[in-house]
């Protein structure tokens, strides 16, 4: 157990800190799992907004140190290409 009055501070500061990484990391899972199931169900437009309302979610996870920002990147940029190859599929 924390024996200065600093150390307890920081313990009840990386509990604090911890859920709320842990509530933004599930809200960006949330948003991920819309587009991957748009994306699953074969429905360009409904991928494409699902992707709009993701993106900004992911970013700020970035800002806020969740997640690092070539990994966000990489996953918009992997997302991106699914998506359109999603319509060069049903044309």
């Amino acid at each position: 157990m924390a024996n200065t009055a600093s150390a307890r501070k920081r313990i009840r500061q990386t509990a604090t800190r911890n859920e709320r990484n842990r509530a933004r990391r599930s809200r960006v899972g949330t948003f991920l799992t819309k587009v991957e199931k748009a994306i699953a169900g074969g429905d360009k437009a409904a991928a494409q907004a699902a992707f709009k309302d993701a993106q900004p979610e992911m970013q700020r996870a970035v800002t806020k140190g969740v997640l690092h920002l070539n990994t966000v990147a990489r996953k918009l940029s992997r997302l991106t290409s699914r998506i359109k190859a999603l319509g060069a599929t049903q044309a």
